[in-house]
């Protein structure tokens, strides 16, 4: 079984008035951090934050009337379960979604307020879809599966053509490749429609599966991400087929470079992502050679990362930046030391924005205190400036 354009122009008609054809955007930041032209495709936009709308929409119009009255069932990660549990209520249909232990709160939450009932098992997508097929044939529900469906892919395919109509002049798109479902719909879109545009796939370095099945190795995946996403085992038959027919290089991205392009998206672009969500740009932040001065389009997939992990992704890039200063000082336990300590970063131009001062417990000596300092700084250099300023009061100064 394959895929045709016009399965995807079809699907693209049937979901039109019930997904967003959403946005896509050059940013000079992106830009100029990626050294290439690189168009956003939004689909964080999407009403359940994330392109897996496109898939669910398609295949659950499809659905029988006794299919409908039955109800569905899927396994998701999170993206595809909001979206499968948005458009079954919409529909009418009740819906119950299988997710593995390890979903992210704000996911969990989202599915069950967009209508369904939510089942928690398993600590991979594989044992929640194992559990989710269990349930089908015990409840009679009809399984909707995420990535390795006919239907589904030609829904995902629909962001291709949206992205190929709104930037002609593309030479490449880079999608992040979970289970397959989009990167196999986007390239026979793009195979048919504009054969001269070079499609990528992207996956984490601990999810190498699309990777590994393509070279005909072994799948080897797991350890944590920040990517969940996309952390598959089991990629789809249908999407390697496809992907192994057209040609498609799978690049492979670390999980720095992952939190590199969270964070360029969110402080860039002003926009929110995702680990999944941010793969693409992670990509050509990673390969800056291949895609140097080329127009590329990749999406912006979702946008549904939950808030305390975002913030920790932004602080971390600080201090790589050199934009949050981390200092520890044994100082002497007597008045105004810590006034002249502030008043010595202050006229160095920084930002304390977190103090720790440790008499009891943590100080080498009872006639000396500990302290540990954050402070925002503009650049490298003006970090340079404080710890000389300190030094040159007879502070010894720690990085770290």
């Amino acid at each position: 079984m394959s895929l045709s354009l016009a399965e995807v122009r079809a699907a693209a008609a049937r979901i039109d008035s019930r997904v967003v054809r959403t946005p896509i955007i050059e940013n000079p930041a992106v830009n100029a951090a990626c050294g290439a032209r690189v168009f956003l495709k939004l689909d964080n936009l999407q009403a359940s934050g994330a392109f897996k709308e496109r898939g669910a929409a398609n295949r659950l119009s499809l659905l029988s009337e006794r299919e409908r009255e039955g109800g569905v069932i899927a396994m998701s990660a999170g993206n595809h379960a909001q979206a499968v549990a948005r458009h079954a209520t919409l529909l009418g249909v009740a819906s119950t979604i299988v997710m593995p232990r390890f979903t992210p709160a704000t996911k969990v939450v989202r599915t069950e307020r967009f209508g369904a009932h939510v089942v928690l098992h398993g600590e991979t997508l594989a044992e929640a879809a194992a559990h989710a097929h269990h349930l089908a044939r015990e409840q009679g529900l009809t399984f909707i599966h995420p990535y390795d469906d006919p239907a589904v892919i030609a829904g995902q395919g629909t962001m291709a053509l949206e992205m190929l109509e709104d930037a002609p002049e593309l030479d490449a798109l880079i999608l992040p490749v979970g289970g397959g479902g989009l990167v196999s719909g986007c390239a026979t879109v793009a195979a048919e429609m504009r054969p001269g545009v070079k499609v990528y796939g992207v996956e984490v370095e601990g999810y190498q599966a699309m990777r590994q099945r393509l070279a005909g190795q072994p799948v080897q995946v797991g350890g944590p991400t920040i990517a969940e996403g996309i952390a598959v085992r089991d990629v789809g038959e249908l999407p390697v087929e496809i992907l192994r027919r057209l040609g498609v290089e799978v690049l492979v991205v670390s999980e720095r470079a992952v939190e590199q392009g969270i964070a360029l998206l969110a402080e860039g672009a002003k926009t929110v992502a995702e680990g999944a969500g941010a793969a693409g740009v992670a990509a050509i932040l990673t390969y800056p050679d291949r895609f140097a001065g080329l127009r590329v389009a990749t999406p912006v997939c979702g946008g549904n990362i939950d808030p305390r992990i975002l913030s920790n992704v932004l602080l971390r890039n600080l201090l790589r930046d050199g934009r949050l200063l981390r200092l520890h000082l044994d100082i002497p336990d007597r008045p105004g030391v810590l006034a002249d300590i502030a008043t010595r970063v202050a006229d160095a131009g920084g930002n304390v924005i977190e103090v720790s001062h440790q008499r009891l417990f943590a100080a080498p000596s009872v006639q000396t205190a500990e302290l540990e300092l954050m402070i925002e700084v503009r650049d490298r250099t003006q970090a340079d400036e404080i710890v000389a300023a300190l030094e040159a009061g007879d502070y010894v100064v720690r990085r770290g």
